[in-house]
């Protein structure tokens, strides 16, 4: 793939190592803006010594799908399965279906196609749901990642009931934390052929936990998932954190306005700057401007590393600053290349 020159293509971001080899004299530490994820962390509690020393539990992780689920507002009945992250999930859940033809909804998280590829499946990337209709399965993401755009449940819903008998919509919603009532979690139980993906890293701040879940209303599918993944899918500790990130709703709620916020504030200094927003959620804002590359390089020299993408060379993806000092590095560093 080419696009900005001597930059390498990826579709995730937070690889500073990368930056660091593209942007060798770059002023550190790195401001990393990259990903899309929280920069204010969930308070990791104490954990008790057991978690490290033991197997991982099977009964505290009956309870942590028990509060996924009531935290997703899951539909009565929906099975939960726990995995190390969305991404492990994104990998497995292909290879649970006979090989067909797939369509998935672009431009978007450069880890789905891949996925259904290497387990054998005809893959095209289409523009939008209407084209999917030969499809047996179709992945969306919603809200999509890197622009944000969203469906309604009711288009979803259409969507899922256009499949046939070994159908399967997936949803990726990976960033649905910070915009919840969007979510199609409490309709799975009258749509049977879909399955949502959940990332518990991005909106707790805590990807390194390696925590993710999968819902749906199919039984069966659920039971072949959990054979995939094994007895111990997660650690102990991701496991005891989840369950108390999970169940803390004040800290969620509060959360939500902080980003609010934390976003308003970004879009108003990126519009002093000349950059367009054109979508986002309250974790990242995507951008379009017609200097996107040269942006990226000088914010890069400049220690601040944002999502590009050499695909789509006018477009730029803008996560949150974390502490104040971050902000100011951020604001110096618009103002200096406007």
């Amino acid at each position: 793939m080419t696009g900005y020159a001597g930059i390498s293509p990826v579709f995730h971001g937070g690889d500073l190592g990368l930056a660091s080899r593209t942007f060798p004299q770059a002023c550190l530490p790195w401001v990393d803006l990259s990903t899309g994820i929280n920069p204010v962390s969930y308070p990791i509690p104490r954990l008790a010594p057991a978690v490290w020393a033991r197997l991982p539990d099977a009964d505290a992780l009956d309870a942590l799908e028990k509060t996924a689920a009531s935290a997703y507002r899951a539909a009565a009945g929906t099975q939960v399965v726990t995995g190390p992250g969305s991404q492990a999930l994104i990998q497995r859940i292909p290879w649970l279906l006979p090989p067909g033809r797939v369509a998935v909804v672009g431009p978007t998280y450069g880890g789905h196609a891949p996925a259904w590829t290497a387990a054998g499946h005809s893959v095209t990337v289409v523009s939008s749901l209407a084209q999917c209709r030969d499809a047996a399965v179709v992945v969306v993401t919603n809200p999509n990642n890197p622009d944000g755009r969203s469906l309604s449940a009711a288009t979803l819903a259409e969507a899922e009931a256009r499949l046939g008998p070994q159908g399967l919509l997936v949803i990726d919603e990976a960033f649905a934390d910070v915009m919840p009532d969007i979510s199609f979690a409490d309709r799975l139980a009258e749509h049977p052929h879909a399955l949502i993906l959940r990332s518990f890293g991005k909106f707790f701040g805590l990807a390194g936990v390696r925590l993710g879940f999968a819902l749906t209303a199919d039984a069966a599918l659920a039971a072949r998932l959990r054979d995939q993944l094994g007895a111990w899918p997660v650690s102990g500790a991701a496991i005891a954190i989840g369950q108390a990130a999970l169940a803390d709703a004040d800290w969620q709620a509060a959360m939500r306005l902080e980003l609010a916020a934390a976003c308003g504030r970004l879009d108003d200094w990126l519009a002093r700057a000349g950059l367009a927003v054109i979508g986002g959620t309250p974790l990242f804002r995507f951008v379009a401007d017609d200097a996107a590359e040269r942006w990226y390089r000088r914010l890069g020299k400049r220690g601040i590393i944002v999502r590009c993408f050499p695909e789509e060379p006018r477009h730029l993806r803008f996560g949150l600053p974390g502490p104040e000092p971050e902000w100011e590095r951020l604001a110096a560093a618009l103002d200096s290349c406007a």
